[in-house]
């Protein structure tokens, strides 16, 4: 734990398996790369690891490569996966769009940093054991940004990040024209309407309404997905979803693979569909 107040949350670090949970005081309370560097870097030196794991974020992606290339340690991102095998760990991550699972060693590496994508293993639990170490490192000289102030995006007409039911579209909608069909379809269903970026980046939407890596991360009810393909950095923002449920004409779409229910159809014929059948009279 690298913090101010690491002491406070290292009850929440003390779960089955863990035996020590070290902590880091940084000379400035908000995160700054150069210190997270330094803190890991002592952390490797002196327990000398075979293994160090860390998320796929973006603070992570802001210091965890400079630690791996002055270490010369192995070093993998977006992970989903790892095992043991002959020769050492093996990372498991997509590739080429979700369409390929590739696996990656590390011949001749001691230490591998692995950058696990979020939700890719489920939340620890159980009570443990652990004792609490302070880290023994100098991190006071080592801050070279100024922390000014933070500063929330905009936050639009909608926080999709609150919602329990999101309709959430993507480049099959094909053309501006139709975001209006989808927008009386989500509330017609009682959703809010939310994207992928290849709709904002056509400045379709909005960016409040994009689900994301680069956008919002979401976790309702019922996410339906429309015309989305199912990059991972969108899967990254709308996995911890409830119930998820698919339309896309490509079979091979990765959304599917996040879905618990899916039709391999075009969302614009879905979406007629869901039209008629919502203006139907109630008997």
């Amino acid at each position: 734990l690298i913090a101010c107040d690491a002491p406070a949350h290292a009850q929440a670090l003390n779960l089955a398996g863990v035996e020590r949970v070290l902590i880091a005081k940084p000379p400035v309370d908000h995160f700054e790369a150069h210190v997270s560097q330094r803190a890991l870097e002592a952390a490797i030196d002196t327990l000398r690891p075979a293994v160090v794991l860390a998320g796929h974020t973006i603070d992570s992606l802001d210091f965890i490569p400079a630690v791996a290339a002055r270490g010369r340690h192995g070093l993998a991102g977006d992970v989903t996966g790892l095992r043991f095998g002959a020769e050492g760990l093996v990372a498991h991550r997509e590739s080429h769009g979700g369409k390929l699972l590739a696996e990656i060693d590390f011949p001749g590496k001691d230490t591998v940093i692995v950058l696990l994508r979020v939700g890719a293993y489920e939340r620890a639990s159980g009570a443990g054991a652990a004792s609490t170490e302070a880290l023994e490192v100098d991190l006071q000289d080592c801050a070279r940004t100024e922390h000014v102030e933070f500063r929330d995006a905009p936050a639009g007409d909608v926080d999709i990040e609150k919602a329990d039911f999101l309709l959430s579209i993507g480049r099959g909608v094909q053309d501006a024209e139709n975001i209006p069909r989808f927008e009386e379809l989500a509330d017609r269903l009682g959703a809010i309407l939310s994207c992928s970026r290849p709709v904002v980046d056509a400045g379709w939407l909005p960016s409040a309404r994009q689900v994301g890596q680069s956008g919002r991360t979401v976790s309702p009810k019922v996410y339906l997905a429309m015309g989305i393909s199912g990059a991972v950095q969108h899967i990254a923002g709308m996995s911890r979803s409830g119930t998820v449920i698919a339309v896309n004409s490509d079979p091979d779409a990765p959304i599917f693979s996040a879905a618990h229910y899916g039709a391999v159809a075009d969302m614009l014929e879905i979406g007629e569909a869901l039209e008629q059948q919502l203006r139907r009279p109630r008997s």
